[in-house]
């Protein structure tokens, strides 16, 4: 076994000693542990092979030094996956952004881990889907026919 230490914010402890309560946990370290675990486990889902579409939430504070520069910056970086960003303000610190992104899986978790990694945004999840992407030619609204992409959900992905 090896001791670390970590430096939590008070909300986040609170959240973590009623869950050790409802739980039954005999201490915080069996709670960490088993946290962490489960964090580990759902983070080792295997990734979609190919191309897929996504969309990653989080909650950040943007009173943290320097971090709404740093998410635009790192959007902006990969533009290729961003189709669209939602922005809401929770409350006087606190903002939601979600993210929806296109491109190859690999591509689109590693964006998303960096973004959940930045000190200060406080909540991250991403939701994947895989789809094939195939190009088709057909017209839309009496425009004549004209060859672009269209992303099909794959089944049981």
């Amino acid at each position: 076994m090896q001791r670390i230490t970590i430096t939590l914010d008070d909300d986040l402890v609170a959240e973590i000693d009623k869950f050790q309560r409802e739980k039954g946990y005999q201490n915080r370290s069996e709670t960490l542990r088993d946290l962490a675990r489960a964090g580990l486990t759902h983070r080792a889902s295997p990734e979609p092979e190919g191309a897929c579409v996504a969309a990653l939430a989080y909650v950040f504070d943007h009173e943290t030094r320097a971090l709404a520069k740093r998410l635009a910056h790192t959007q902006h970086h990969h533009h290729d996956l961003s189709v669209a960003t939602l922005h809401v303000h929770l409350d006087h610190d606190s903002c939601l952004e979600v993210a929806v992104l296109r491109g190859a899986g690999a591509e689109v978790r590693h964006f998303a881990d960096h973004v959940i990694a930045e000190r200060g945004v406080r909540h991250g999840q991403l939701m994947i889907i895989p789809v094939e992407v195939a190009s088709e030619t057909h017209a839309h609204g009496g425009e004549p026919a004209q060859a672009h992409a269209h992303s099909h959900v794959r089944e049981g992905g």
